[in-house]
C-alpha cells in the first residue's frame, strides 16, 4: 500500500490520504473544488465542477496515470437540480470514455462545495 500525495491538489482537510494505492488500484479521496493552495473556487457547478476533475487528473498524473484509466466514479452534489451542468464538465473531461458512475444527493460538503468526486482506477494493464 502506499499513500498518494501531490502539491499539485489540495491538501486532505482531514485525517486522510488524497488517494492510496494497493495492488495495481488508486483509489482517490473525494475532491472538493479547493486549488492546490486550498482556496475555495468559487462559482456556479460547473466551474467547480472544472476544479475537482483538475484535482483529480492532478492526483492520477502524480501517479503516471489519466482519467483514460478510472473504472468507477461517485458524484456527491448538494443539489441534483444543477445534475445537467456537472454532467457536460464531467462528459467532456472524460471524452469517449464512459467509467461506471453514482451520483447521490447529500444534504452539505466540506467547505460548502456543490460538488464532490471520488474515483478507482485501475493503475496496470491486465
Amino acid at each position: 500500500m502506499q499513500i498518494v500525495s501531490t502539491p499539485n491538489a489540495p491538501k486532505a482537510i482531514g485525517p486522510y490520504s488524497q488517494a492510496i494505492a494497493v495492488d495495481g488500484w488508486l483509489y482517490t479521496s473525494g475532491q472538493i473544488p479547493l486549488s492546490a493552495a486550498g482556496e475555495k473556487r468559487e462559482g456556479d457547478i460547473s466551474a467547480q465542477t472544472e476544479q475537482v476533475f483538475d484535482n483529480l487528473e492532478a492526483i492520477l498524473l502524480s501517479c503516471d496515470c489519466s482519467l483514460a484509466r478510472v473504472v468507477k466514479v461517485t458524484v456527491f452534489m448538494t443539489d441534483l437540480g444543477e445534475f445537467a451542468a456537472m454532467n457536460a464538465v464531467f462528459a467532456r473531461r472524460f471524452g469517449e470514455h464512459r467509467p461506471a458512475r453514482s451520483t447521490v444527493q447529500v444534504s452539505a460538503l466540506p467547505t460548502g462545495a456543490g460538488v464532490e468526486i471520488e474515483a478507482v482506477v485501475r493503475l496496470e494493464r491486465q
